[in-house]
């Protein structure tokens, strides 16, 4: 989204806002997606993050290590710590 953009939106009878497309889009935000809300009563201001999954972001971890080579087998962990499998 490069520079911030401003837009006008709608509070619903049950407190709900619309982000616009373009603003979910430049977050990285779907439908059904988790976000963080921050409310600065001193500037009142809100400030909204994407929520990640710790568990997702560790699978995409050991993805990457896996593709870069730099895995190891359950045979040679056990070895190196003395396991009986």
């Amino acid at each position: 989204m490069g520079a911030v953009r401003q837009v006008t939106v709608k509070v619903d009878a049950k407190g709900r806002v619309t982000l616009p497309k373009e603003m979910r889009r430049a977050l990285g935000v779907d439908a059904g997606d988790v976000l963080f809300v921050k409310v600065e009563p001193e500037t009142q201001q809100v400030r909204l993050a994407r929520a990640l999954n710790p568990f997702d972001v560790l699978a995409e971890a050991a993805v990457e290590d896996h593709r870069n080579g730099l895995t190891r087998s359950v045979k040679d962990f056990a070895r190196e710590h003395k396991i009986d499998l």
